[in-house]
């Protein structure tokens, strides 16, 4: 992943989700993830997936029960 599909992404999901404040950080240990934020909170990461010339990107967020309260 770089730079360039990094401000795409982020641009695409803070229009998605209708928050500016979402911001796209390179993951420093795995060039096709990065890691997903809200202002300063951890939400979860972003893999980047290229199978026969075509490109995907998936997003995984846990929930752990005692956020549902």
């Amino acid at each position: 992943m770089n730079q360039t599909e990094i401000l795409k992404l982020t641009e695409y999901l803070r229009n998605k989700f209708e928050n500016p404040n979402i911001n796209l950080k390179l993951s420093k240990s795995d060039s096709e993830m990065a890691e997903v934020y809200i202002n300063s909170e951890f939400m979860g990461t972003l893999y980047r997936d290229e199978d026969e010339g075509e490109v995907s990107y998936d997003f995984n967020m846990s929930i752990i029960d005692i956020d549902l309260k």
